[in-house]
């Protein structure tokens, strides 16, 4: 498995949500706390999208834009900056703007997932929103600005279409088809936002480009356990041991052992969290055959020994 395909695989915590709009003007949809991930695309029409800080400045989405939305701060899509909001969407239900639940019959649902009045001159919208987990999820987030826009393309176009056919469909396998399809849209978004003029992808990205250094991130992400030399690493991609070290450290922007122990501490956090395997269970998962050299490494990069890690997350307070 590729490391964004990787990345993309171990931060997802459920099944994605995928729901339609289809509105006519004026409209607007505050989600007041959304997931740490929202895919927004305009199928027909156009929308705005602006966020209540005022940061980033509103931006207008053309029929076929792609709008990849980091949370938790709230944000409203509108057909235009200055329409005030009709609903506010909070903890997965719809409420009026003095706060109380929106009765039934407001919610109107014209097919499956599939929301609005449809009446001529609509805006019809995709919306897919991602409930990111752990360290895994924060690298992926670390790709993106608060609000990446990806312009309309023949790549994305075909991937929007039948996505907004299935969301509108209730058939066996439909979550599975929708999570499918939601996350080859949102990996095609990716690829265009860190393609684009003037992208500054995260450095691992655009080594992936490059055969020797994104051979050996490869290797180094289809086994983290085992016990990887610089020498090896070097021998199996076909370089001399100081040609591979200084060409993975400048374009990755830290040499392979060092990116190795970091990327071992992602797994490692996130097993920490989500199972109750020991710590002497995880240090071996990842590729330490000493639980105390484990930890060393573990409060060397996390700040805390991976005991205190496992209770600060795991506190109703802790981290996220």
């Amino acid at each position: 498995m590729d490391v964004l395909s990787e990345l993309l695989d171990r931060a997802r915590a459920s099944t994605a949500l995928v729901r339609q709009l289809v509105q006519s003007p004026p409209w607007a949809v505050t989600y007041a706390d959304p997931p740490p991930l929202t895919v927004v695309a305009t199928l027909g029409g156009h929308a705005w999208i602006r966020f209540d800080d005022g940061d980033p400045a509103p931006v207008r989405l053309a029929a076929g834009d792609i709008a990849l939305v980091k949370g938790p701060g709230a944000h409203t899509i509108a057909d235009d900056p200055a329409t005030p909001a009709g609903f506010v969407i909070r903890q997965g239900k719809k409420h009026l703007t003095d706060g109380s639940e929106a009765a039934a019959e407001v919610q109107r649902t014209r097919a499956p997932r599939t929301y609005g009045d449809g009446r001529p001159g609509a805006t019809t919208m995709l919306r897919g929103v991602y409930e990111l987990r752990g360290d895994a999820g924060s690298r992926l987030l670390d790709m993106l600005p608060p609000l990446a826009v990806v312009p309309a393309g023949p790549r994305t176009g075909g991937p929007l279409e039948l996505l907004a056919a299935e969301a509108a469909r209730d058939e066996p396998g439909q979550d599975a088809v929708l999570a499918r399809l939601l996350d080859l849209v949102l990996v095609l978004a990716l690829r265009a936002w860190c393609a684009r003029p003037g992208a500054a992808p995260p450095s691992w990205y655009r080594a992936l480009a490059e055969p020797a250094v994104g051979d050996a991130l490869r290797l180094l992400h289809g086994n983290p356990a085992r016990r990887w030399t610089v020498a090896a690493l070097a021998a199996e991609i076909g370089l001399s041991r100081a040609a591979f070290a200084a060409r993975f450290t400048a374009l990755v922007g830290e040499p392979p052992l060092t990116y190795l122990t970091g990327w071992r501490m992602t797994l490692a956090a996130d097993r920490i969290r989500d199972t109750e395997a020991t710590i002497a269970a995880v240090a071996r998962d990842v590729g330490y055959e000493d639980a105390f050299a484990f930890s060393v490494a573990f409060k060397r990069v996390r700040g805390v020994s991976p005991s205190a890690w496992r209770r600060s997350v795991r506190a109703p307070d802790g981290p996220p």
